[in-house]
């Protein structure tokens, strides 16, 4: 690759600006400062109009169901049980006859009736068709009764474990699936869906790049997941990989150390846009659905506590077998019982040898002080989501009370422990714009304001702590990746209003330009 230099209004990160000058060499930054300095003749020189700031990484990302989210049907918006039924009618009537329906984004938070549907009300509206709403934090589910007995689901099925069936007064599904129990049904509706393609998942993948976005940490699983890909997810991105606009790093959720082999040495062999990150494995469910964790009941279900799913010995031998591969461990931990059972895992692997960089807690969303000393002391990776702040903050206080809700989404007493935050989206569960999730971080959508993030640790948590959770290297030194956000204005300057609207203006992935696809949304509310 010949060398260029790259100049634009100031290069920064989030401790300093640098100047406003990059030179670009074989795909790696050979030298930063003022372009008066390292101009050259015979030096092409691209010019920019903006600030060039590392590359945004998004440490947390679902891309079959990014991809999904693009394509399926919405229920993000619907204010009624009746729109979300009318939802289903259409969906059904546009459809060819004997495929299912399959919804995201269902949030019955945001119903006039403040609670989900059930299989009758999807057996109105899609008269024996397969219908599956999933909520959107993904861990809850309403499935129609044709859905259920695709699945074999009946009144004699067990709950699984780890999740639950809700049930009538009678013993009968009502159709709410938790946890689990979502999967099965999910499964067996595969067939009745349209395929996604590799090409959706890496035309998705590439609009990322639209939001400023030049590397993923993405949640793939070795079976079909939620979003109803048609068989493996981790088939489906190894099918796109040659495609794929930008690179990801690959976290597995798998069941066994020998599935979590295989999946390494698939994706190690598919290169170079994919590659083998390490483990995804879940402790608990989410707020919204009553079934994160807590050692304490819901202040609005007295007497539950959620649903702890985490097995110490099988994350044990988890924790292990992704270590012996190179890799890491991630862990989903909402809940305060669920973040005590992960640390308690992490603190044996460590005592082991693995090392705690190698180590990442998902979500932390209730931390209180003995579990943020841990997380501190530990040396682990706490990967946080700011755009879950706007979705849950109108509804936290009545899940909670009021005692625990300053131990939620704490990030300020995160960082000022010394807990290195890296920054997600959880897309599709929310939005995958990092420049959102800054402003987030910083006005906390009004909620618990003296936990807000300076412009500085915004940026950091998007770029820096983004990268270390995903092994990469956001630095802005000789020698380092030239992998490259540009935005039209200085995301430290500029307020959480600002950064919402800002624009992208490019970006570079070891020294080459990737630009979206045209007529790709990069998301889809």
């Amino acid at each position: 690759m010949s060398p260029f230099l790259l100049t634009a209004a100031a290069v920064r990160d989030a401790a300093a600006v640098r100047g406003n000058a990059l030179l670009i060499q074989d795909g790696r930054i050979a030298a930063i400062g003022e372009a008066a300095r390292l101009r050259r003749p015979g030096l092409p020189e691209r010019q920019v109009a903006g600030v060039v700031v590392p590359g945004l990484r998004d440490a947390h990302l679902h891309p079959v169901g990014h991809a999904a989210a693009l394509h399926r049907v919405s229920l993000a918006g619907a204010t009624s049980l009746r729109e979300v039924a009318e939802a289903v009618s259409d969906a059904a009537a546009a459809q060819p006859p004997g495929t299912a329906v399959l919804a995201l984004r269902l949030d019955d938070e945001a119903l006039a009736e403040g609670r989900l549907p059930d299989r009758h009300l999807l057996d109105r509206a899609a008269p024996n068709r397969p219908v599956l709403l999933v909520r959107h934090c993904g861990h809850i589910a309403v499935a129609s009764t044709a859905a259920l007995e695709a699945a074999g689901f009946g009144p004699d099925t067990p709950d699984p474990p780890g999740g639950t069936i809700d049930r009538d007064a009678a013993g009968r599904p009502t159709g709410v699936l938790r946890e689990t129990a979502v999967a099965p049904v999910a499964s067996a509706l595969q067939r009745y869906l349209p395929a996604l393609s590799p090409a959706d998942i890496a035309q998705a993948v590439g609009a990322l790049a639209g939001v400023g976005l030049t590397g993923l940490g993405a949640i793939v699983s070795i079976d079909q997941g939620l979003w109803g890909g048609r068989g493996s997810e981790l088939d489906l991105v190894l099918e796109a990989a040659a495609d794929l606009p930008l690179p990801l790093k690959v976290l597995v959720i798998a069941d066994t150390p020998a599935e979590l082999q295989a999946a390494a040495r698939r994706l190690e062999a598919a290169g170079p846009r994919v590659s083998f990150l390490g483990l995804k494995a879940f402790a608990d469910g989410s707020l919204g659905g009553h079934t994160a964790a807590l050692r304490r009941p819901y202040a609005d279900r007295p007497g539950h506590h959620g649903t702890l799913r985490l097995d110490p010995a099988w994350a044990r031998g988890m924790v292990r077998a992704a270590a012996d591969l190179g890799g890491r461990a991630a862990i989903h931990a909402i809940g305060d019982a669920a973040l005590s059972r992960v640390l308690d895992v992490f603190e044996e692997a460590i005592a082991g040898g693995v090392d705690p960089r190698e180590l990442r807690v998902e979500h932390a969303s209730i931390a209180p002080p003995e579990e943020v000393s841990r997380l501190a002391g530990l040396g682990v990776i706490a990967c946080i989501q700011p755009a879950f702040l706007p979705s849950d903050s109108p509804w936290l206080a009545a899940r909670l009370g009021p005692d625990r809700l300053p131990l939620t989404y704490n990030f300020r007493t995160l960082a000022d422990a010394g807990v290195l935050l890296a920054g997600g989206s959880d897309c599709p569960v929310e939005p995958p714009h990092p420049l959102w999730g800054m402003a987030w971080g910083r006005d906390r959508a009004g909620f618990l304001p003296q936990e807000a993030l300076t412009g500085e640790a915004a940026l950091s948590l998007f770029t820096t702590g983004a990268a270390a959770a995903i092994g990469d290297s956001a630095d802005l030194t000789a020698g380092a990746p030239a992998t490259l956000t540009v935005l039209a204005e200085d995301p430290v300057e500029a307020t959480p209003a600002l950064l919402r609207q800002m624009g992208v203006v490019t970006t570079f992935v070891n020294g080459q330009e990737v630009l979206p696809p045209p007529g790709i949304a990069a998301w889809k509310d």
